[in-house]
């Protein structure tokens, strides 16, 4: 959802990078199909509640195999929600309470082109101007944002990949929206109390 310019020059390598990634992604996603189930639950408990995920494996198989490997990592235990904007969306998974930025080795290449459109409710990957660039961030739309789908015409722009849904809980996500925020460490949105994500799980029924 940070925005940065882009220097005209350096394009190319760019797409020769977002080839790489595709790449490796695919190479990735082969390996990892074995355990990655066609709809993965994922339990978010907060310091204000918890919320159920539901990912969809067929829409955004790249994305959905990096989050899920994150989170059986702990990668984003501990981390906060640094972003949150009434009426719009609640962003996290990026920093610690302290500010302390935190990312994962890899970028994922962006399947916004998947047909699913960032309405309530739904589940995205944050990333940069540039469109390859979603590492671990994400965000909850807690309105229907359709100006962040791919956007077809003279431009084609890229969207922001959805890749779940919020199927328990959405009046913590709520919760979390209505938050008082205040800049801090060059976040304008901020919550005044940091709202951490205490643990990330993948539920199993066995």
């Amino acid at each position: 959802m940070v925005r940065a310019a882009l220097n005209q020059d350096t394009m190319p390598t760019m797409k020769k990078a977002a080839i790489s990634l595709i790449l490796l992604f695919f190479a990735t996603i082969s390996s990892a199909q074995g355990r990655i189930v066609a709809h993965p639950h994922i339990l978010v408990e907060t310091s204000v509640g918890d919320f159920k995920l539901e990912l969809v494996t067929a829409e955004a198989p790249l994305t959905v195999v990096h989050f899920v490997d994150l989170v059986e990592a702990g990668f984003y235990n501990g981390l906060i929600f640094h972003r949150v904007i009434p009426g719009f969306m609640v962003q996290g998974g990026g920093y610690t309470p302290g500010f302390e930025h935190r990312e994962d080795e890899l970028s994922i290449p962006n399947e916004s082109g998947n047909a699913l459109s960032n309405v309530r409710g739904t589940i995205a990957m944050a990333r940069t101007e540039y469109p390859h660039s979603a590492n671990s961030q994400f965000f909850v739309n807690v309105d229907n944002n359709d100006r962040l789908d791919p956007q077809k015409g003279r431009d084609g722009r890229w969207g922001y990949t959805v890749f779940g849904y919020v199927i328990e809980g959405m009046e913590v996500v709520d919760q979390i929206a209505l938050a008082e925020t205040t800049p801090q460490q060059g976040f304008p949105n901020a919550p005044v109390v940091p709202i951490v994500i205490k643990r990330m799980s993948q539920i199993t029924y066995d």
